[in-house]
Order: structure tokens, then sequence, then C-alpha cells
């Protein structure tokens, strides 16, 4: 009796975590497609309400940390059950991540209110846009059901959004050389949509660990990517040398 007593705690505790990750789940695809209207739209108001989405995600991350921490000092989980823990303490932190990655598309957005980026790139990036926010929806599914198999398709899904990507990139660079006027905004259009294909690497992220909760195995293939043109960018764009790299391209345009 006393194991099937801790048993049920220990479920119940679990069951506690597995809401709040499922309302940040629900929190991030809310923030990311208000971001995204945001950007399409140009609308500066629609970007802070998304601005402001992101701190109740940072709050439940702070929760979910605090309690998965709390469960394994009071019920000291081993095997599957420590494995569970810790793929949702990695999944928390890969949510929080989209949440703020999300949040500087709508700060670019607040800056971009007043230029119209031409149609062509306007239609890549909401393409990108809705194939990132699939991938984000599956992923999300897949943990609620504990799908390994829906999670492999949305690892395998990654090389999607690089090649998307890619062709922003080179659109943009084309924008750039014809008319170095535009500089200044397609460097915040190539941050936005770096973004976007960062989520998409926090989503396989998400995915990997979801298989390795479901399966207790990893997955040994190496990861599906287009070609290597998204390590052009630097790989902290999504960090505080963004600002500065975005400075840079107005600098260019003055």
């Amino acid at each position: 009796m006393p194991d099937n007593h801790i048993a049920k705690d220990f479920d119940r505790d679990l069951a506690r975590l597995d809401e709040k990750i499922s309302r940040m789940g629900a929190l991030a695809e809310e923030e990311l497609e208000s971001s995204l209207r945001a950007l399409r739209q140009r609308d500066p108001d629609i970007a802070e309400q998304a601005i402001l989405r992101d701190r109740e995600i940072d709050r439940l991350e702070q929760e979910v940390e605090d309690g998965a921490v709390s469960l394994i000092a009071l019920r000291q989980p081993m095997a599957n059950d420590l494995r569970m823990v810790i793929g949702v303490l990695k999944i928390s932190s890969d949510l929080e991540r989209i949440g703020d990655l999300s949040k500087n598309i709508s700060r670019r957005v607040i800056t971009l209110a007043e230029n119209k980026p031409p149609k062509l790139l306007r239609k890549g990036l909401k393409r990108m846009g809705k194939q990132v926010i699939r991938q984000l929806r599956d992923v999300l599914d897949a943990y609620v059901a504990r799908d390994a198999q829906k999670a492999r398709e949305v690892w395998q899904s990654d090389e999607e959004i690089d090649e998307a990507y890619n062709s922003i990139f080179r659109e943009l660079l084309t924008y750039m050389m014809e008319d170095p006027r535009t500089i200044g905004m397609c460097t915040h259009l190539l941050f936005g949509a770096r973004n976007l294909e960062r989520i998409g690497d926090h989503v396989t992220n998400i995915a990997e660990n979801i298989y390795y909760m479901v399966t207790g195995e990893r997955m040994d293939e190496i990861r599906p990517k287009g070609d290597e043109t998204v390590n052009i960018m630097p790989q902290a764009a999504d960090g505080p040398d963004e600002a500065q790299a975005a400075k840079n391209g107005k600098a260019q345009e003055d």
C-alpha cells in the first residue's frame, strides 16, 4: 500500500506539471501567431500584446522548474519516472525560448511599422510562419498523446523550415545589393526570419525529448538540415547581439 500511495502522489504531481506544459504550449502558439499577424499587418498594437503574453510563459516555466525540483526531492523518482520529469524540464525550457523568439519578432514589427516589405518577401515570411506554427502545433499534440512516431515526423520536417529560411535569406540579400536604401528594413526582416528558423530548432528539440520520454531511446540519426546558409547568420541572433546587428544595418543605410 505505501508504494501505491507514493506512485499515486507522483502521478498527481506529474499531471500538474503536464498541465503547466500544455498551458505554456498554448501560450507560445498564441504568441507566435500574434507576432506573425502583427508582422503581416505591420501593427505595433498587436505586437505589444504578444510581448506582454511572454511574461506568462516565463512565469509558468519557473513554476515547472520549481515543481520538477520539488518532485525529484520529495518522490525520488527512478528510471522511467525520472526520465519523464527531466523531459518536462527540458521541454519547458524550449517553450520559454520559443516565447522569447516570438517576442523578438514582435519587437521587429514595432520598428518596421512604417515600412512595407515587398510583396514577394511578405508571402515568403507568411509561408514560413505557417510552416513553423504547424510544426509547433504538431509537436504539442505529440506531447499530449505521448506519440513517439508523431514526434519523429516533426523532427524530420525541420529541413522544410531551413529551406524556407534559405529562400528568404537569398531574396533579402538580393534586395539589399540592388538598393542599399533597403538595408535597414531587410536587416530587421532577416532577423525575423532567423527567429522563425530558431523556433523550428527548438520545436525539434521538443520532438527529440518526447521521443526519449516515450521510448527511452535517443534519435541516432543526424538531424535533417537544409544547406549551410542558416549558419551564415550569427548564432546569437536571438540574443543581445541582435540589436547591435540591426544598428549596423541602419548605419549602412544612412
